[in-house]
């Protein structure tokens, strides 16, 4: 008979630029877990806004997670995806969404769960979530080229993101397109899941895009110098390169991207003493 895995506290520390409530991410930690969330912003207004959806869902995985019950990370999403649907009477492939990220340790390893734009880094390499990027390729090189060639954020580039948006939606929660939490709890099985044993994940980044890609565009992705980083140290990373956005690339040209600031959430933790 199998020896059910003893749940081992993390010390984690986390920082978010803007900071609520002026950001769509949601970052929970709890003691053996972390689940961070990135609302997907959308062009055009909804019934239920982004930041209700993550609020709701985020406190469904927190309950989901807090029992200290070593239930499948794919369970615990799709139980709380289903429940959020219900309490805000919410339609699959119309209603808000965000992408998830939960990572929870236990006495042998770290479990993991990507859905949606995420990475994660441990020592042993970095897990992501990059299916949306084969998504609506023409439409996506159509906006950053414009943001390259000095367009700036124009109305014509308003217009370009919402052609975007729906070509995306049009593959959202679909076989051969992305996956991401909205209404459908069957996304949950579709996550990229891992399980990564404590030797090789003493510690862990888990960011969102809106602050690994200005990082990985500046070269400052050395996750193992900041493993030890503290809540005033992140926050200023985090704050630095909000500022390289404002200062040196507010039109998109250096990095283009679909808007001048996106969320930044970031998240370090190491395996603490049982």
């Amino acid at each position: 008979m199998r020896t059910a895995r003893v749940m081992t506290p993390l010390q984690a520390v986390s920082a978010q630029v803007p900071e609520l409530p002026d950001s769509d991410d949601r970052v929970y930690l709890l003691d053996h877990a972390v689940v961070v969330l990135d609302g997907a912003s959308a062009v055009d207004p909804r019934e239920v806004s982004t930041g209700t959806y993550v609020d709701t869902l985020g406190s469904l995985l927190v309950h989901g997670l807090a029992d200290g019950r070593c239930r499948r990370l794919t369970d615990v999403l799709a139980a709380a995806i289903e429940e959020a649907a219900a309490l805000l009477d919410l339609r699959r492939g119309d209603s808000p969404s965000s992408t998830v990220a939960i990572a929870r340790a236990n006495d042998e390893a770290l479990d993991v769960l990507v859905l949606g734009d995420w990475q994660l880094a441990t020592p042993s390499g970095a897990i992501r979530d990059d299916r949306l990027a084969s998504i609506a390729t023409a439409e996506r090189a159509a906006y950053r080229r414009r943001l390259a060639e000095g367009a700036g954020y124009d109305p014509q580039h308003r217009d370009l993101l919402r052609t975007l948006q729906a070509e995306q939606t049009r593959h959202r929660n679909k076989p051969g397109g992305f996956w991401i939490a909205e209404a459908d709890p069957g996304a949950a099985r579709r996550a990229i899941t891992a399980t990564i044993t404590k030797e090789k994940a003493p510690w862990f980044a888990l960011m969102t895009d809106g602050a690994y890609r200005p990082a990985e565009h500046l070269r400052r992705d050395d996750w193992s110098a900041m493993a030890g980083a503290t809540p005033h140290q992140l926050q200023e990373f985090l704050h630095d390169l909000h500022m390289w956005e404002s200062l040196t690339d507010p039109h998109g040209i250096l990095l283009p991207r679909a808007k001048p600031h996106d969320d930044k959430s970031l998240v370090l933790a190491r395996r603490g003493s049982t």
